[in-house]
């Protein structure tokens, strides 16, 4: 659920959302979202100051609150 969150909204943020790749890394106690995008897209899923990225994550932690596991979400170049 946490993966298909973020790529639905990633896609929505992209110009080419085709190239959105998401993958889930998971532990024992915790849990890493990777985030892939083109690179002339990078830039639209920061943001200005990161205020897009910081948003993303706030939203993600919010869902992610349910899980036993510690969950991350990191933007990968």
């Amino acid at each position: 659920m946490l993966k298909e969150l973020v790529e639905y909204v990633a896609k929505a943020l992209v110009d080419k959302p085709e190239e959105v790749n998401v993958r889930m890394l998971e532990g024992d106690q915790t849990a890493v979202v990777e985030l892939r995008v083109a690179k002339d897209d990078i830039g639209k899923i920061i943001g200005r100051q990161g205020r897009t990225v910081r948003a993303l994550r706030t939203v993600f932690s919010a869902a992610a609150s349910q899980s036993p596991k510690h969950v991350t979400l990191e933007l990968v170049e």
